[in-house]
């Protein structure tokens, strides 16, 4: 069988280890040197391209059905739990956690939760409401339910190395948020980062306000191709009096696409993180949907207040 094998960057250092043992299985095997972003991002082209009969993807778990043979394996760690015990005096104040971690560490969940109850804490795991697939994981684009289990939990506790998987969850909730992270043997309370992106974001709806011609930003990845969003956005932005393009690539390329200098601010409609994490790549606005629909609300109300000034013959001073 030919195959075809894609590794996320952390891990393409095995590479040539795999590669080696399905060759000596009788399989002819090349290896996808293109970076991937996540199961969002299969090399199905790719593979296609070269004949594969099957793409082996390492490091994540299935994201959605994809038309093609994929082989998904994910890649687990058993990390130390030495933190835990440390970890109670940052949480002593709270009883019910809800509790979090990625792929990775998945399986280690049972012993962490066990751990915790029996330290007087009553432990909730959030469930997968979207492309992650097991209770108590959680994607850098999919927090599961945690934005409904705010009200019901005293704090949140993510168990992993890096802020990148936990910052979306920290940005859809409200409570104290933690970070237990085992390759740095460090408890962090990360609560200060949500006013730091809840207030850039602000910003860039603000910055945003005296746009008139918007690109919009659609990835032909697997798993962030949203064109139906995009036409809807389109409309929505050409309904409100402006001027908006749909700009199509496969890796956004932030060099080109801030030589588009005719657009006055960009709307993303790939992974959501794009809008969050790569904004400062860019020398305009870079708004996710939501923020575009605030824009545009704003608008309005503004040129409704206008209208409404000019039909009692206010003037502006």
């Amino acid at each position: 069988m030919r195959i075809l094998l894609q590794f996320p960057e952390g891990l393409k250092q095995e590479a040539l280890r795999h590669a080696k043992k399905l060759e000596a299985e009788g399989n002819e095997v090349i290896i996808s040197a293109s970076p991937t972003f996540g199961a969002c991002d299969l090399a199905i082209d790719e593979a296609k391209k070269v004949g594969a009969e099957k793409l082996v993807h390492f490091g994540h778990a299935e994201f959605h059905h994809v038309d093609f043979n994929v082989e998904y394996v994910p890649y687990l760690i058993d990390a130390s739990l030495d933190m835990l015990p440390e970890s109670l005096k940052a949480l002593d104040a709270f009883r019910r956690i809800c509790l979090m971690t990625t792929i990775q560490h998945v399986h280690q969940l049972d012993s962490i939760k066990k751990f915790y109850e029996e330290s007087g804490k009553e432990i909730v795991l959030n469930r997968p409401n979207g492309f992650a697939k097991a209770n108590g994981q959680i994607l850098g684009c999919d927090d599961g339910n945690v934005m409904l289990l705010d009200r019901n939990v005293d704090a949140f506790v993510y168990f992993g190395g890096g802020i990148f998987h936990p910052l979306g969850a920290l940005l859809q909730t409200t409570k104290p948020f933690f970070i237990v992270d085992p390759f740095r043997n460090a408890v962090e309370n990360i609560d200060s980062m949500r006013d730091r992106y809840r207030k850039r974001s602000r910003g860039k709806v603000l910055a945003s306000l005296k746009a008139r011609n918007f690109g919009i930003l659609v990835s032909t990845k697997n798993g962030q191709y949203n064109m139906n969003l995009a036409g809807i956005l389109k409309k929505r932005i050409e309904g409100a009096g402006l001027t908006a393009a749909i700009l199509v690539s496969n890796t956004l390329d932030f060099d080109s696409i801030n030589n588009m200098l005719e657009f006055d601010a960009f709307v993303n409609t790939a992974c959501p993180r794009i809008a969050i994490d790569d904004t400062e790549r860019l020398r305009k606005p870079l708004l996710s949907a939501n923020e575009l629909m605030e824009v545009l609300k704003l608008v309005e109300e503004s040129e409704s207040k206008e209208s409404g000034n000019r039909a009692l013959g206010i003037r502006k001073p």
